[in-house]
């Protein structure tokens, strides 16, 4: 096992080494002196996954691309980390959303960091991935700096119509599996929806997100168990005889099913 400890031994020379001005004889002075340039460093950005549902279909905001490199290509929301502005990973994340949008999302989560040498033409490169759920409807798009154009796209299969620029279909298939799996044991589905929405609606963004069909009577019992729907006293007209409407309670991100929601069941 190696250690940084400096041997008894090496304390004369270190000693001589600090006096004759080699070596910073504090850490202030160390760090008053450093150079960050010294090194060479990768370039740092964030990419942010913004999924809503729209007219029962799962869609993802992209932008496209007013500069190089991927010129007039589209991508994901993301961009440098402002070493001044922001103060971590989360505040740069929450700034391209909102640069995008015009709204803070109720729901954002790191899904993990990609970097390599090829990922990028301008050099080696590291992106910091996140995805976020939020309402279409509370949604104002706005191209931005470095971007022409915005708009939702729909998703099937984990994929979009679009060529992506980079390596953002990786990108966007991996956050799409952290958004399906965790979907299986907690509410964050109802993120998607607006403040009021019924138990049919809420239970159909559970099957656009996940892709597969669900038990209609056994998940209304799962939802209604968890004691985070209260109703609001109003309702929904529909074909048949009008909906209840429900909010969340509380938090519906912090609650987990005992068990997961398996296909069908």
């Amino acid at each position: 096992m190696t250690s940084c400890m400096i041997a008894d031994s090496e304390w004369p020379q270190f000693r001589r080494n600090v006096l004759m001005g080699k070596l910073p004889a504090s850490e202030a002075e160390f760090l008053a002196s450093y150079d960050p340039k010294k090194f060479d460093a990768p370039l740092a950005t964030v990419d942010v996954t913004i999924f809503t549902v729209i007219n029962g279909s799962l869609n993802v905001l992209l932008v496209r691309r007013n500069e190089f490199p991927y010129m007039d290509k589209w991508s994901l929301p993301g961009g440098f980390i402002d070493l001044v502005g922001d103060n971590d990973l989360n505040a740069t994340a929450m700034r391209k959303l909102k640069d995008k949008t015009g709204v803070d999302a109720p729901y954002l989560e790191q899904v993990g960091t990609v970097g390599s040498k090829g990922r990028d033409p301008r050099g080696w490169s590291l992106t910091v991935l996140y995805f976020a759920l939020m309402s279409s409807e509370k949604v104002r798009l706005r191209a931005g700096s470095g971007a022409s154009e915005v708009a939702w796209r729909p998703v099937q299969n984990g994929q979009v119509e679009e060529v992506l620029a980079f390596d953002h279909e990786e990108l966007l298939k991996k956050a799409l599996e952290r958004l399906q799996n965790k979907a299986r044991y907690t509410m964050l589905p109802g993120y998607v929806l607006p403040e009021e929405f019924t138990l049919t609606e809420l239970i159909n963004i559970y099957r656009v997100l996940l892709e597969e069909d669900i038990d209609n009577p056994m998940m209304r019992r799962r939802l209604l168990r968890t004691n985070l729907l209260e109703e609001t006293g109003g309702f929904r007209e529909g074909d048949t005889r009008p909906a209840k409407l429900y909010r969340f309670a509380r938090e519906a991100a912090q609650h987990v099913f005992e068990r997961n929601l398996e296909g069908g069941r």
